[in-house]
This record gives structure tokens, sequence and C-alpha cells, in this order.
């Protein structure tokens, strides 16, 4: 029961506050930036909307052929077109449950190629490792070239204005409860329950060994290649839709990186970047072309970003669809066979 009030939470309260978002997304916005909202998706240019799937498109390619070099050293080789489906239908099961992408991706890997879960999922919780370090050095290289653009940009996000009388959403309050909260159900679980420690040392093994596989690998440069071929892509993905309005055309380089980052932070942070990746890229946007634009570059900052959003949602939601349907799933039944005649 208390698995199942769990797993609800877990699901439920990141949707929640994805729709929560999208409604303040929108009811922040007076009826000038509304107007600017609606007058910017008509009249947005959309091949450079279309022109950045192709860069979206070549990051999921490369990042599929970057995890042969994870599970080769494990002693797995797998096919590239299995290892593109598996990975689409994980960013797609993550669009409706949170968290559950990894899972699904190796669980997908598994029926298909017959990689046991926990390498596959080793090797995925790795590859977060090194996205996590790409980030890192986009953010160093963010900070030295406008450090304290990005610090102004963090502040208003965190502590948002409000107007006189008004208190804003204790959005740090809210997160250090969360955290704590985490790490007191942690300790009592570690503790007090001898079975989640047992399977929190193995998964703990298990990402180690995936980690390190990269190490044994016969060929480290074309893993480090694909990495930052991928970052390279993410980036320019979302830099050329600014090409799509007249408005952000010419938005400065420092300013690009900073909106990346925040429209990372809200993929992080909700379903798919539902509701925040928008409210985020629209902040940095306003505070860009806020003296340039007044009132009006909020509802063009916040309609950039739910360009971007929307395109790359339903770019990952068709061509998970499609991996859904035409990966094999050989080993599951073979199982499956097995069992009967048994």
């Amino acid at each position: 029961m208390k698995k199942t009030i769990t797993q609800i939470i877990k699901v439920v309260l990141p949707l929640l506050i994805g729709v929560y978002l999208m409604w303040y997304f929108y009811d922040a916005m007076d009826e000038q930036a509304k107007s600017q909202f609606y007058r910017v998706i008509d009249e947005a240019d959309y091949f450079w909307i279309i022109l950045s799937l192709f860069f979206g498109m070549a990051s999921h390619l490369s990042r599929a052929w970057r995890q042969k070099y994870l599970l080769e050293p494990l002693g797995y080789k797998t096919k590239f077109s299995n290892r593109y489906h598996s990975m689409m239908i994980g960013y797609l099961i993550n669009l409706l449950i949170p968290r559950a992408g990894e899972p699904a991706r190796a669980g997908a890997l598994y029926s298909s190629e017959n990689v046991p879960f926990s390498k596959t999922f080793g090797a995925i919780i790795a590859e977060r490792v090194f996205d996590l370090v790409m980030l890192g050095i986009v953010v160093l290289l963010t900070i030295s070239m406008s450090g304290e653009e990005l610090i102004i940009i963090k502040n208003s996000i965190v502590n948002p204005p409000v107007a006189e009388g008004e208190k804003g959403f204790p959005w740090m309050y809210v997160l250090g409860g969360a955290a704590v909260l985490g790490l007191i159900t942690f300790l009592v679980l570690w503790f007090k329950n001898e079975k989640f420690k047992n399977k929190f040392v193995n998964f703990v093994k298990e990402v180690i060994t995936g980690v390190f596989g990269i190490f044994k690998s016969k060929n480290p440069v074309a893993f480090i290649f694909h990495t930052v071929l991928i970052w390279i892509n993410y980036i320019i993905f979302f830099a050329i839709c600014f090409y799509a309005l007249p408005e952000t055309s010419n938005f400065p380089m420092s300013g690009l990186l900073i909106g990346f980052i925040a429209g990372t932070v809200g993929i992080a942070f909700t379903n798919g970047g539902i509701g925040a990746y928008p409210l985020l890229v629209g902040i940095v946007v306003n505070f860009y072309l806020g003296q340039q634009l007044g009132d009006s570059a909020k509802g063009v900052g916040e309609a950039l970003g739910m360009l971007i959003w929307s395109s790359q949602t339903l770019m990952m939601i068709i061509l998970g669809l499609i991996s859904f349907i035409v990966i094999p799933r050989k080993f599951k039944k073979v199982e499956q066979d097995a069992r009967n005649e048994r």
C-alpha cells in the first residue's frame, strides 16, 4: 500500500507542478503580453524551428551510437537500431511518467538485445554522469562570459519580484523542505531496512561499473567525441530557434547560453519541461530584451520558449511512438515460451 502511494505521488506531483506552471505561465501575462504571445506564435518563421529539429535528431542518433562504447566493455554487442529505439521509448515514457524513462529504456534494450537490465541501467546512469560534466562545462563557460548576468537571472527565478502586499511562492522553502525530507527518509530506510540497504549498495556498484566501463573501452576518444557532439547539437538546436523571431534574431551568445541552461533546468524540474521550460526561457529573453521591447518582451520570450519546447516534445512523441511499434521484442517472447513449456 505504501509503495503504491509513493509511486502515485512520484507520478502525480511533477505533473501537477507542470500544470500549475502552465497556468502560472499564462495567468502571469497581462493583456499586452498575451497579444504579443499569440502574434509571435502566428508570425514566427517556422523554417528555423524545423531546421532545429534536425540538430535535435542528430543529438539523439549520436547518443544512441555512444551507448555502445559503454556496453561493449561489459561484453554486449548491440544493434544501433535497437539502441536508438530503446532510447526514444525511454524519452516517450519519461514524458508520461517522471523518472521512468531510464528504466523503460533499459527494459526495451533487454527485450530486444537480451542485455541485463542492471547493466544497461548502470550504463545509462554513467551517461548521465558525463552529461552532468558537460552541463558543468557549459555553466563554467557561461560564467566566464557573463557571470554577473547569470547570477541576476538566477536570483530573479529563485526570488521573483512580486507586487506590493503580495507574497511570492516560497520555492526555496519548498525545495529545501523536500531535500531534508528526502534525506531523512533515506537515512531511516538505510538503518531500518536491510533489504533497501543491500539494493542501494548493489545499485551503486552497478553505477560504478557503468561509469568506469568507458575506461575499459577500446575507443574512449569516440565516446568523448560523441559526448561533445551531443551537447553541441543541443546548443545549436536551442540557439537556431531564436532566428525564428525578428526580435530575438540578434540575441547575444551569453544570453543564448543562459537560456539554454535555464531550459535544461526546466526539463529536469518537471515532466519534459512542461510549464517550466517556456517560463524560464521567457525570463531570460525578458531580461535581455526588456528595455528594447518593454512589456511585450515577456510575451515574446515565453512564446519562443513554447515554440522550442513544443516542437522538440512533439518530435519525441512521434519518434517514440514509432520506436515503440517497430522495436523487436524477441527475447521477452523466448523467455515466455520457455516458461510455458515448463
